[in-house]
């Protein structure tokens, strides 16, 4: 019984110091982790599975040793906030690879990068020619980013002279395999007999029979029947 409530106590102390490291990273994505944060999971992470799996490890030692590396984590974050050389330090910064149409080898050598690594990173940008870009960044989480020359840019309506329209709505779900999704439709403001009346007006009469709905940017409902 004594090894059954240790297992609990265990997992259970463990589970709530990986919950708090979520926090602390808050809502960033994966590829927008600097390398400590990374690397702070990671140990983080290793030092909770090897307490919850080796019952031989002192649990409350180790697990102060876990709650002190939570600890300097959140500290470093808080300092790379407000300390702009603390945030280079873990953040890096962002390195010029193209720079008016040329290739600056320098910078590709110093980030360990060659010409195949960059017109890949090119075509993710759905850029499929070096003589295209008039700048390529690489930012500190490795993403790319692209400004082309002028004269290799999309036409846009202001160029065109096409008069623009503010959308109504966001497109939005609202139906997805008859179920209705009453949190969307609160978020456009939008009643549910208002959807009903939609669909009748679609000879639609049971909301089982859809597959998917929509609100369009122009408020119309699209509907896709199941069969």
């Amino acid at each position: 019984m004594a090894g059954t409530f240790e297992i609990l106590l265990r997992v259970s102390m463990g589970f709530i110091i990986l919950l708090i490291l979520i926090r602390v990273i808050g809502n960033k994505q994966l590829g927008q982790l600097n390398v400590f944060t990374y690397i702070s999971g990671i140990v983080i992470g290793s030092m909770v599975a090897d307490i919850i799996l080796h019952s031989d490890i002192k649990f409350w030692p180790s697990m102060l040793g876990v709650c002190l590396w939570v600890i300097f984590a959140i500290c470093v974050e808080l300092l790379s906030l407000k300390n702009v050389k603390i945030r280079e330090m873990l953040d890096g910064q962002p390195i010029i690879l193209i720079k008016k149409g040329k290739i600056l080898y320098a910078a590709l050598k110093k980030e360990r990068l060659n010409i195949d690594d960059l017109t890949m990173m090119l075509r993710t940008n759905n850029v499929f020619s070096i003589l295209d870009v008039d700048y390529a960044i690489l930012e500190p989480n490795g993403d790319l980013s692209v400004l082309k020359k002028h004269t290799k840019e999309f036409v846009t309506r202001d160029d065109m002279g096409i008069k623009s329209f503010q959308p109504r709505y966001i497109a939005t779900t609202v139906i997805t395999d008859g179920r209705v999704i009453t949190k969307n439709l609160e978020e456009l403001n939008i009643s549910e007999k208002w959807l009903v009346d939609a669909l009748d007006n679609l000879n639609v009469r049971n909301r089982s029979d859809v597959l998917y709905a929509e609100i369009q940017e122009d408020g119309q409902l699209h509907v896709q029947l199941k069969s």
